[in-house]
């Protein structure tokens, strides 16, 4: 019964908070215009329609799923590894991500056109693909390494490793490159769900959701290894072949939303305690729709309450930290208590 009530909270939230996202904004749009234009009405302003159409729509989907892509992630990884400080930073699959940016963003002096805003297409387009193809590139590297590293422990210090010695390429490249490339890679780096338009949106949706149900038939895998390698082993579960689907999942969530949304703090990591803590069980089978729903529900929450009065937005990753920060704090404590 409290798993159902919990799922049923969640999905209130996910759409009270779906629709404040719509409704407040930096520009001020009634919220009957707001419900009008969405069932296919004429507003008053044209202005009004192209904002939530184009703007706030998508920007409401994308928080929506790459909260779920991020938290989801990091419940794979925690889980995988036995760690409650596992997730898609420390493995480096951000950084992977950061870095495929940054040799586009800096090595290349942006000479075909490239705006973080998503203004210009083939801009866009090359982020997004230069992003993907980091965070992929770290993961097959991974993936080629958990044939010889056996030990979770030493597989968490060598992926530590590889992320150090990505950021110390990207830190090169900021050295070396022009101001207005580093500005351009310094906004990106900051996280946002307002990059992807109404017609990336399908693509990004078709991605997330495939990676989300890719992480649902994980989910008996998952339980057994909460057990023990060796009672997994036992009941017939091979650890390596299981490591390496979780972390060709991770990879594609994690690449999908970094690859679209930046590399967004705090909610892979922090969002799965959270999770843990409400329904109080280890079933995966419960508990990674409930990540998913937590997830959303804290980007949203978050992408809200980065707009501020006098049409201000601050950047996503300013906010992102308030939620996660203390939930890790407490976890450490708790593990130490």
């Amino acid at each position: 019964m409290r798993p159902r009530l919990i799922l049923s909270g969640l999905i209130l939230m996910t759409l009270l908070l779906a629709v404040l996202n719509m409704v407040c904004g930096s520009v001020d749009i009634p919220a009957t215009q707001v419900f009008r234009i969405l069932f296919g009405g004429e507003a008053d302003k044209p202005s009004w329609a192209y904002i939530v159409m184009e703007s706030r729509l998508p920007q409401m989907c994308t928080a929506i799923l790459c909260g779920a892509c991020l938290s989801v992630s990091g419940l794979l990884l925690q889980t995988c590894f036995h760690n409650p400080l596992a997730g898609p930073s420390i493995l480096g699959i951000t950084n992977g991500a950061s870095l495929g940016v940054a040799l586009v963003m800096l090595v290349s002096g942006g000479v075909i056109g490239m705006s973080v805003s998503g203004n210009h297409v083939a801009g866009f387009l090359a982020v997004a693909v230069a992003a993907f193809a980091g965070a992929m590139g770290i993961i097959l590297l991974l993936l080629f390494l958990s044939r010889f590293v056996t030990s979770n422990l030493l597989f968490l210090i060598v992926s530590i490793l590889i992320g150090n010695l990505t950021s110390s390429i990207v830190s090169l490249c900021n050295f070396f490159a022009n101001a207005d490339n580093v500005h351009s890679y310094v906004m990106w780096g900051m996280g946002s769900f307002s990059d992807v338009n109404l017609g990336q949106l399908p693509l990004f949706a078709a991605l997330s959701v495939a990676g989300l149900l890719l992480s649902l038939l994980l989910s008996k895998r998952l339980d057994l290894l909460l057990l023990g390698d060796r009672y997994a082993t036992n009941l017939g579960i091979d650890i390596r072949a299981t490591r390496r689907l979780v972390l060709s999942a991770t990879g594609i969530l994690t690449a999908i939303a970094t690859a679209f949304c930046g590399p967004v703090a705090f909610i892979g990591l922090a969002v799965p305690h959270i999770a843990r803590l409400m329904v109080r069980t280890s079933n995966h089978m419960v508990l990674t729709p409930v990540t998913m729903l937590t997830g959303a529900v804290i980007a949203l929450l978050c992408n809200l309450l980065c707009i501020l009065p006098g049409n201000l937005i601050i950047p996503l990753n300013a906010m992102t930290p308030v939620f996660g920060a203390p939930v890790i704090l407490y976890i450490l404590l708790s593990k130490k208590a």
